[in-house]
């Protein structure tokens, strides 16, 4: 059974093939918008993978001095991701640094939590810009109203994300209005 990490690498492989590098490169954008890993845990995982027979690989031209590897899914990889997507899912821990500090915000005088709330929102509304900007991309593409195509995936995800980001921003204007209340006579 993959890890977390291997099914991700697994669904950006059934997405197109790509040599371990490509893989890295994707995992910080897109993937990294909702999952994160480091091109240290990307080599060792698709070998993990290639082990388990869920990924193959063909040996193709590359710019250093060895070899580079391009993957792909297996069938058997293919099939462990589908049914990993359509499992249970099991409650995941919650950990949201922002928040985190957001609960003590009590503790710092008016204008440095103002900051905080401040740079929270410029965080959140860069995200929303970058969301906006990937969903711009899918704009007429006919793939991303089939539910059978990766674009439908992806425009699912970036819709959640904008969503997300667009009440997260409502939120960080409401907490800058209630220090600004707090703040009046």
């Amino acid at each position: 059974m993959p890890s977390d990490l291997g099914h991700a690498l697994l669904g950006l492989l059934a997405r197109r093939p790509s040599t371990g590098y490509d893989l890295a490169r994707r995992m910080q954008r897109p993937v990294g918008w909702f999952w994160t890993a480091g091109h240290s845990q990307v080599y060792p995982e698709l070998a993990r993978l290639e082990a388990d027979g869920l990924v193959e690989h063909e040996v193709v031209p590359g710019r250093g001095p060895r070899a580079t590897k391009r993957y792909r899914p297996t069938a058997v990889g293919t099939e462990a991701l589908r049914t990993w997507v359509a499992a249970e899912l099991e409650p995941q821990p919650v950990r949201d640094l922002e928040v985190l500090r957001l609960w003590s915000v009590w503790l710092v005088d008016a204008e440095a939590a103002t900051d905080l709330v401040r740079r929270v929102r410029a965080g959140h509304a860069e995200r929303l810009a970058a969301y906006e900007a990937d969903l711009a991309t899918l704009d007429g593409v006919a793939a991303a109203h089939d539910p059978a195509a990766p674009d439908f995936a992806s425009r699912l995800t970036l819709v959640g994300g904008v969503l997300t980001r667009r009440a997260a921003l409502e939120w960080c204007d409401w907490m800058l209005a209630e220090l600004t209340a707090a703040d009046r006579p």
